[in-house]
């Protein structure tokens, strides 16, 4: 599979190090030029390159952003239209700036995002766990438990995408529902951000359904 990465920060380049040790191929970009990333491009390996932004959005089947919240107008909404875009980004007032919707509770972060990139299919993962944490609790398919990583979106087949992905790198997917009220359940100031539960805590928790 071909993914790609936007962000090139603790989750990202954490993400990027899993797909890559996993045999998938990668494209990785930052806010800057790809030649900042020549020795994370080095450590990933041969499954990996860096790339811009927008060459990212264009080349990934599936495409991680992981980029500071603030900066998600940046992103290139017209490349990344018909893709899944999983969004592992959270809002920070204090680091992204005050938004009066979020504030208000109107909306989500996730629900701004799949504005901004209405093309796309934007499904929520990977924001609610620190990112050594993901490095490091991954088990085995066989294993007995696992760790559950939350996951909300609107588009079905984009979703199941995702669990996969969740899957591969040895967690396991708990559906949060529809991204609007799933969004509101693992998002900062909830009991399950950065809790690191086991999947089935986790979905006794916030799950709709099996997984």
């Amino acid at each position: 599979m071909k993914i790609s990465v936007i962000g090139a920060g603790k989750i990202g380049s954490t993400l990027a190090h899993l797909y890559t040790a996993a045999g998938d191929d990668v494209a990785i970009a930052n806010s800057r030029s790809p030649d900042t990333l020549r020795d994370l491009e080095h450590q990933l390996g041969r499954h990996a390159h860096a790339v811009t932004a927008e060459e990212a959005a264009r080349y990934g089947d599936i495409v991680i952003v992981a980029v500071p919240f603030g900066h998600y107008r940046d992103l290139p909404a017209e490349a990344l239209a018909g893709r899944t875009v999983i969004d592992a980004t959270n809002y920070h007032p204090e680091r992204d700036g005050h938004d009066d919707e979020l504030e208000h509770g109107d909306v989500t972060s996730s629900e701004l995002l799949q504005r901004h990139l209405a093309g796309a299919h934007v499904v929520k993962a990977f924001n609610a766990m620190r990112w050594d944490h993901l490095r490091d609790h991954g088990r085995s398919a066989g294993a007995n438990r696992r760790y559950g990583i939350p996951v909300s979106g609107d588009d079905p087949d984009a979703k199941w995408q995702v669990f996969d992905l969740v899957e591969q790198i040895g967690f396991e997917p708990v559906d949060a529902g529809p991204l609007a009220e799933g969004g509101r359940k693992h998002q900062p100031g909830t009991e399950v951000y950065t809790a690191d539960l086991w999947a089935d805590t986790l979905r006794a928790r916030i799950g709709i359904e099996g997984t």
